[in-house]
C-alpha cells in the first residue's frame, strides 16, 4: 500500500483528518527555509507539499504566484527544492510531497527527476499541468517509488473522477472550487454538493481537499466530506502580513485542532 494512503488512514482511524501545508520552497528566506518547515510540521501540519517555483504557475493565485517570484529571485531552483526535501524527509516521518509544474520537471529530466526524488525519501508527486489524458506520456519512466497524485475539479464528470481514483497514488487531490488557488471566505452549496458527490465516488484513494480553504471554519464544513485539507494561500499570506514566525504557528495548531473529530 501506499505510505500516503496509509498514514492518512492512521490518521483517520484515530478521529483527525489529514492537514497537509503547502510551502513555496525558498520563501519566504532561501537560508532559513528548513527551520521554518521543521518549525511548521511540529506546530501540526500533518503532510508538507513543496512547491517548486515557477514563473508562470497556472493555477496559483497572487499569493503564491508573489511568494514564487521571491524564491526565484532568491535563487531557488529544482536542486535547491530536492535539496530541501532531503532534509525534511530525514527529518520526520511525515509525508513530504513535491509540487511543481511540467517544464521545470521536463528540463530537469522526467525520469532523472522520478528517481532522484525517490531515492531521496520524498514521498508523493502534484504536477498539477498534467492532465489524466498525458499522465502516460509524461510518467512513461515511473519507477514506482513516488506516489503520484491527481486532481479533480468541480467540473470533472463522475467518470473522470473515477478514472482520476484509478490512476493516481496516495490520495486524490480535489479541488474545491473552479479557477486559482487563493483564499476564500465562504463556499457555497454547489461546492459542498460538488465535494460529496467526489467523496462518494473515490473508493480506491484517500481524498483531500485543497483551494481557499483558509480558516478552521472552512475544515470543520469540510470533514464529513474528505479524509484531509489542504492549505496553502493562507500560510504564504501570513509571511506577507506580518513575516512572523509565531503567528503563521498558530494559525497552522489552529488548522490542525479543526480537523479532530
Amino acid at each position: 500500500m501506499s505510505y500516503i494512503k496509509s498514514y492518512i488512514e492512521n490518521l483517520n482511524k484515530n478521529n483527525k483528518k489529514a492537514l497537509s501545508v503547502f510551502l513555496t520552497s525558498g520563501f519566504p528566506d532561501k537560508e532559513n527555509f528548513i527551520s521554518i518547515a521543521k518549525n511548521i510540521l511540529d506546530a501540526g501540519a500533518d503532510m508538507l507539499e513543496l512547491g517548486i517555483p515557477f514563473s508562470d504557475p497556472l493555477a496559483d493565485g497572487p499569493v503564491i504566484q508573489a511568494s514564487s517570484k521571491i524564491a526565484l529571485d532568491n535563487g531557488v531552483n529544482i536542486n535547491t527544492v530536492l535539496s530541501y526535501a532531503e532534509s525534511l524527509a530525514k527529518y520526520t516521518n511525515k509525508p513530504i510531497i513535491l509540487m511543481g509544474y511540467a517544464n521545470p520537471i521536463k528540463k530537469y529530466g522526467v525520469k532523472n527527476f522520478l528517481n532522484d526524488a525517490g531515492s531521496l525519501g520524498i514521498k508523493g508527486l502534484i504536477v498539477p499541468d498534467v492532465p489524466l489524458e498525458e499522465y502516460d506520456s509524461f510518467f512513461e519512466n515511473m519507477n514506482g517509488n513516488l506516489d503520484i497524485i491527481l486532481l479533480t475539479t468541480p467540473t470533472s464528470s463522475n467518470e473522470r473522477i473515477k478514472s482520476i481514483d484509478n490512476t493516481s497514488k496516495g490520495f486524490v487531490y480535489c479541488v474545491s472550487v473552479t479557477g486559482i488557488t487563493g483564499i476564500k471566505n465562504n463556499f457555497d452549496s454547489d461546492s459542498i454538493k460538488n465535494l460529496e458527490r467526489s467523496y462518494s465516488i473515490i473508493e480506491k484513494n484517500k481524498m483531500l481537499i485543497g483551494f481557499g480553504i483558509s480558516k478552521p471554519e472552512n475544515v470543520k464544513e469540510f470533514i464529513p466530506y474528505c479524509d484531509g485539507v489542504i492549505v496553502g494561500s493562507r500560510i504564504i499570506k501570513s509571511f506577507f502580513d506580518k513575516d512572523k514566525l509565531p503567528d503563521t504557528l498558530q494559525i497552522v495548531s489552529k488548522l490542525n485542532e479543526a480537523c479532530r473529530f
